[in-house]
């Protein structure tokens, strides 16, 4: 009985220090999927789940998934329930909405934005050995369009369409992970990935194959842009891959971080805040978080989640009515 009157006396005394009402901090487990292992947009996750975890003391405890690209995540995000994180670019997420190919037969009404993620580079990239030297030059060549059934596959052939090139360049059924290889041993003569520059995919294969990284003319940017109008030119700097001597000149694609109705207002206001506070860090270990400010929040297109909203207005951030 003394020990026990000595226990509950020390709690007593916590107590009127206010140390007693401070319960163990509650574990919220979250899911982050967005690209392959090796892509640009892998990296990404695993940097934001260590800073989401840094950023709120362990609170939140990310698993980063490995996904086949966008196409997969908006489909997962119809029925994974829970603190469901991922990636997509804006015009998925309305393809979602309106039920457009591949998205029939789902309801994608609980996508909420989050923030904004670096945009998406298109590199339409040919061996040396190729002698291609322009866009142009892919007629009559051997080409993997991006990863089977991604938005980076749907977007390249629909670039080459509005570039008068469909049926003039031989669209070869390769996955994107092994697209290196099938380039370095001469079975294709180049491939497209969508992902931000610099992409370690890239990076790594210049060190061992000479490439070419097609750019784009005036002309042939605007074209594409017409496909999207979110979509912008982008420059790849001189430099940026091995072998690159001088700019090139492509398109980008607005790339947002959404949830799901199935995220709580909390944890979204934690994700978002977290996001923002650890964002120049995240820059100071790879520039592609440089780009990324709080007015691209209303390219992202979907209902922001409540929880980032009241973020947003904290922060002064204009939301558009139509995101409300």
């Amino acid at each position: 009985m003394t020990k026990r009157r000595g226990v509950q006396q020390a709690a007593f005394a916590l107590a009127a220090l206010g140390l007693a009402a401070s319960p163990a901090m509650a574990e919220t487990r979250m899911t982050l999927k967005s690209a392959k292992a090796g892509s640009s947009y892998y990296v990404m996750m695993v940097q934001l789940a260590e800073a989401l975890k840094k950023a709120s003391d362990g609170e939140v405890l990310p698993t980063v998934e490995e996904s086949q690209g966008s196409v997969q995540n908006v489909k997962e995000a119809a029925v994974r329930p829970g603190n469901f994180l991922f990636t997509s670019p804006p015009s998925l997420i309305d393809a979602a909405a309106k039920g457009e190919k591949p998205f029939e037969g789902s309801s994608f009404e609980g996508v909420r934005t989050l923030f904004p993620m670096p945009f998406i580079t298109i590199h339409l990239v040919v061996s040396e050995t190729s002698g291609i030297e322009n866009v142009e030059g892919l007629a009559g060549s051997q080409f993997i369009a991006g990863g089977k059934g991604t938005f980076c596959e749907g977007r390249t052939k629909k670039l080459l369409d509005v570039l008068d090139l469909t049926g003039k360049v031989e669209i070869v059924d390769v996955e994107l992970d092994a697209a290196s290889n099938a380039m370095r041993n001469g079975k294709v003569d180049g491939f497209a990935t969508c992902s931000s520059h610099p992409t370690p995919q890239l990076t790594e294969l210049a060190t061992t194959t000479p490439l070419k990284v097609l750019g784009l003319s005036a002309e042939e940017r605007q074209k594409i842009v017409s496909l999207d109008p979110l979509s912008g030119p982008i420059t790849i700097a001189a430099g940026t891959y091995k072998g690159q001597d001088e700019a090139v000149e492509t398109v980008g694609v607005p790339v947002g971080a959404y949830g799901t109705t199935g995220m709580d207002e909390e944890t979204a206001y934690l994700v978002t805040k977290s996001f923002w506070d650890w964002k120049d860090r995240l820059a100071a270990e790879q520039p592609w978080w440089d780009a990324v400010e709080p007015a691209l929040v209303a390219q992202l297109g979907a209902t922001i989640h409540p929880g980032a909203a009241r973020y947003y207005r904290e922060q002064g951030v204009e939301l558009p009515e139509s995101m409300r």
